[in-house]
């Protein structure tokens, strides 16, 4: 899940130049180096709305989270970038072609907020992607490389961006639903605010999520085609959780406010395992429908995680100030100024005997949605 990346930006110095990235490159590049599947996504990008009502896809969406995470801290700068067609494929077999992805992107047009040469308030419509390159003589077109370049104007907004949401690839790539996947961008974006929650009319729901203005009409259907489904994947694979509050005007919903919250220890070490099982029952598994397999006299899930490497070590039974610098490094950053092992000894407590069980990047997500949960509860100490 989201790594220790909360005040990662303020130890990482901007670059000592006439044109610096905006803390959400310095996140970007910090995550990169640091390796795993978590990345940093510019909160202006996120934030973008699509002109016309139009939306990316969801295969296409998820090629450009691909791109934003394999551009890293150089997304901003005027240069090439490049990604296997593996890359983009692994944790995804369906039959979309990548050619039809970079199309997509090429022609799909977004709107910002701008002034005129003469000050005057006005629209600027752009694309994100300039060009692409794509090797097309190997396996039928599907093996090799791409190249890109993102156009001036989303260089500049990239660049810009002091606002980020730390997402996760696998939990990117296991969405069924795109309006889901918004769902979560704007969710991560939002979940360290003081106020985690997002509020709109029905005009900036539809631009937020990506919803053309002649789909789900009536709310009743918008709320079970989009928001619900939208909420049972997030709940599933997401680090938080969403709920949502409906403001009426009569019998008329005018507005939704959407609260984003992170989840507790044991449901963060629900997601990792989700998102380390295979994508096929995963719906199931959600609806409570999943088959077991019969071993023994016990009853085990049907798709089962590795067993936790031996030399990972559990959770240390005294301070945790010495010799567990990532620990440490974990609660210094979400425990809001806390006393560190004043949060550890509410965790051992919250835990009990599942503490003894738990290693390695379970662990570590365990301990940092602990640090979170004990700052929303409790608000920040400093």
């Amino acid at each position: 899940m989201e790594p220790e990346a909360g005040k990662i930006a303020e130890e990482v110095e901007p670059v000592a130049d006439e044109v610096s990235p905006g803390r959400a490159m310095r996140v970007a590049a910090a995550l990169r180096a640091k390796g795993g599947d978590e990345f940093a996504k510019p909160g202006n990008i996120i934030e973008v709305k699509f002109v016309k009502g139009e939306s990316l896809s969801l295969t296409a969406s998820r090629l450009l989270a691909l791109m934003i995470l394999t551009a890293g801290g150089d997304a901003w700068e005027d240069k090439p970038h490049r990604i296997r067609k593996a890359d983009i494929r692994r944790g995804h077999k369906g039959n979309e072609r990548i050619t039809d992805m970079l199309e997509e992107l090429h022609r799909t047009l977004f709107a910002v907020d701008d002034k005129s040469w003469r000050g005057k308030k006005a629209t600027l419509r752009f694309s994100l992607i300039s060009r692409s390159r794509e090797e097309t003589e190997e396996d039928g077109g599907e093996a090799g490389w791409i190249e890109w370049e993102f156009t001036p104007d989303a260089r500049k907004m990239i660049q810009a961006s002091e606002t980020y949401a730390v997402l996760n690839r696998q939990a990117v790539l296991g969405f069924r639903s795109n309006y889901a996947l918004r769902l979560y961008e704007l969710g991560a974006l939002r979940l360290h605010r003081r106020q985690a929650t997002w509020r709109g009319d029905m005009a900036a729901l539809r631009a937020a999520l990506g919803i053309p203005p002649e789909v789900y009409t009536d709310f009743a259907q918008l709320r079970r085609k989009v928001l619900e489904k939208a909420k049972a994947e997030i709940d599933q694979l997401a680090h938080f959780r969403v709920e949502w509050r409906e403001i009426r005007q009569g019998r008329t919903v005018a507005e939704i406010e959407f609260r984003f919250e992170p989840k507790s220890p044991p449901e963060v070490i629900e997601t990792v395992d989700e998102l380390d099982r295979h994508s096929r029952g995963r719906r199931e598994r959600r609806d409570g429908t999943a088959e077991t397999l019969m071993v023994g006299q016990g009853a085990v899930a049907a798709t089962t995680n590795a067993l936790t490497k031996p030399e990972e070590k559990t959770f240390p039974r005294g301070s945790i100030r010495f010799g567990h610098d990532d620990l440490l490094k974990i609660g210094r950053t979400h425990g809001g100024g806390w006393d560190i092992d004043m949060i550890a000894s509410g965790f051992r407590e919250h835990m009990g005997e599942r503490l003894e069980k738990l290693r390695g990047v379970k662990l570590a997500a365990a301990w940092k949605g602990f640090c979170e949960s004990w700052v929303t509860r409790r608000g920040r100490a400093i």
